[in-house]
């Protein structure tokens, strides 16, 4: 297959390794810097224009690694090569929704997949009510963009939350409450999921008095073995919002484990050091799988 990855760099362990294990089974591989492409529309035709040329015709497969800061530009490079019969191991749709919290939670929660309790509202008065509904503090505070721990919060107490929220709405950002699940002990699991199966999981763990479990933040993790129900509700997840390959991460809790995020640009370097499975290779395969008949020529 001629596979292109959408990047800002080569040199991103995820990125290098995804390009060598495809590399490695034989696939034509080219690291696209998605930030650099332009989009032409004219006279009904479609382009990506990248390095003076239009490439939308030259790739089989693409594989987006979208960063946050540039998720609507690069969730359009990648609609543009849908458009055009390319499969991509993550919607531009679905992109989208991951980025945005709140989309993820409201989809999940109409499949009834099990999320923690949270709430949402743009009322700063009726803060009180709102830290109610959760059962009173503490809870999570978070920003309904954000990465690797970053804008989320812990209010030990009503005092401090609403002194939060006060700021956040003072400043006119979005963010969600959400019930603490103080059994969790800073720990979450993180499933890789290419189509119908989880390559790879991990359990994360906080630093001490962090109760954010972020492998980006210093955290530390481990192999784990998901329960049947956990695999299915993963893999589920990943399906609703449209992303082939996603990283969702869950928490376990006394009334069973809840999705708290699912990731359209999932790291591979912590849950591959860590658990010491081959999931870029994992992934390769997925895409194999999917893309290729017995004649090697491309299922559009």
């Amino acid at each position: 297959m001629n596979i292109f990855i959408l990047s800002v760099g080569e040199q991103i362990y995820s990125t290098k390794r995804i390009y060598d294990e495809a590399r490695i089974r034989g696939h034509n591989v080219r690291i696209i810097n998605h930030t650099k492409c332009s989009i032409k529309l004219s006279k009904g035709k479609r382009g990506v224009i990248y390095e003076g040329e239009n490439i939308i015709d030259q790739a089989d497969v693409i594989i987006p690694r979208v960063g946050a800061s540039v998720t609507r530009h690069g969730a359009a490079v990648v609609k543009e090569f849908e458009m055009n019969g390319v499969f991509s191991a993550a919607r531009s749709l679905g992109i989208l929704r991951a980025q945005n919290k709140l989309r993820t939670l409201q989809i999940m929660n109409r499949k009834n997949i099990p999320i923690p309790d949270t709430v949402f509202t743009a009322d700063a008065e009726d803060i009180d009510e709102q830290i109610a509904l959760l059962g009173g503090a503490p809870v999570i505070i978070k920003l309904q963009e954000g990465t690797h721990g970053m804008g989320v919060m812990l209010a030990e107490t009503v005092k401090s939350a609403k002194s939060i929220i006060d700021t956040l709405h003072s400043m006119n950002t979005s963010f969600l409450l959400q019930e603490f699940i103080k059994e969790s002990n800073s720990e979450d699991i993180r499933a890789l999921v290419a189509g119908n199966k989880v390559v790879a999981s991990m359990k994360r763990k906080g630093l001490e008095n962090d109760f954010r479990s972020n492998i980006h933040r210093g955290g530390s993790g481990s192999s784990v073995e998901l329960t049947k129900s956990e695999k299915e509700m993963a893999i589920s997840a990943a399906k609703y919002l449209g992303l082939p390959v996603a990283g969702v991460d869950m928490i376990r809790s006394k009334r069973g484990s809840l999705l708290i995020e699912v990731n359209s640009t999932p790291g591979l370097q912590g849950i591959e050091a860590f658990t010491r499975v081959n999931v870029a290779e994992g992934i390769i395969k997925f895409l194999e799988k999917r893309c290729l008949t017995k004649t090697s020529k491309i299922r559009r």
